[in-house]
């Protein structure tokens, strides 16, 4: 049997957000929203991205409710 080919989670403009965000946070230059402080998590860079696609309107997954 083939294996079926799967979707694509994100689009590639979500790919290119998230990536700037990564740079930014290697150049030290990445800020936090309201306090503005300096982002050193590469999970929370990942999440500035992945936030920034949304409002762009990006194919991005919605985000995961705690239950």
């Amino acid at each position: 049997m083939a294996k079926k080919a799967k979707k694509r989670k994100y689009s590639k403009g979500a790919a290119k957000k998230v990536a700037r965000a990564m740079k930014k946070r290697k150049a030290g230059t990445l800020r936090s929203g309201r306090s503005g402080r300096k982002v050193t998590s590469r999970k929370q860079a990942i999440a500035i991205g992945l936030s920034e696609a949304r409002k762009k309107g990006a194919k991005v997954p919605k985000k995961k409710r705690r239950s």
